[in-house]
This record gives structure tokens, sequence and C-alpha cells, in this order.
């Protein structure tokens, strides 16, 4: 399983749990996950919810989410993606946005995806 784990969050319509493949990344001692496409419904129903659930095999952990707004704390979380996150570089650059799997071209994109912080609730 490696890095993924599966947020679950409730619709933003339905309320009916909505699980997502996703692979949280730890910086400076805050956990974030990265949606490359930030208008797609998980990072919608993330945004409307604000609370999940988190697992990894067996393992469930409560958590809420908030989107990272500060430009600079978001160059900082796409700039360690590559690094913690090596099995993740092919959708970035699958969804056209970045080259490859160089640190500064990720800091580049971090206007273009969402960021969010991971707490234990």
């Amino acid at each position: 399983m490696g890095t993924i784990h599966v947020l679950t969050v409730p619709g933003r319509r339905s309320g009916t749990p909505r699980p997502t493949p996703v692979s949280p990344l730890t910086v400076d001692g805050h956990r974030y996950v990265i949606a490359g496409v930030p208008d797609g419904d998980w990072a919608r129903n993330v945004r409307a919810a604000g609370r999940g659930e988190l697992a990894h095999g067996r393992r469930k952990q409560a958590v809420t989410l908030e989107e990272v707004t500060d430009p600079g704390v978001r160059e900082q979380v796409m700039r360690a993606f590559p690094r913690e996150v090596p099995h993740g570089v092919p959708m970035f650059v699958k969804l056209g946005l970045v080259d490859g799997a160089d640190p500064d071209g990720f800091a580049a994109a971090a206007g273009r995806v969402a960021v969010f912080r991971l707490r234990a609730s």
C-alpha cells in the first residue's frame, strides 16, 4: 500500500460517504494532501464537509481538513511532494502540471492545485 491512504468524506449534496485514494505527506510536522484537480469532486466535498476519515490498511482516523491558502506553505508542500511521494509524480505529469520530479517544477504548480492540511479530530 505504500503511502496510499483512503480519504472518505461526506458528499456535499447527498452526505453519502465518498472514498478517494490520497497520499498524505508531512512537511514541518504537519500532514497534507494535495488535489491535483482543485475543482474535482473530492476536493469540493472536502471544502464543504471540512472533515473525513483517513484509512490506511485497517487503521482509521477521524480528521479535519483545512484548505491552505498561504502561497508560501503551498509551495513548500508541493516542493516536498516528489521526494515524499515519488510514486505520485506520474499523476501530476499526466495532468500536465509538471514535466517531471523536479521540486522547483512542483513548487511552480502550487497555484494550480488544492492543498489541504490534515489534523486528527
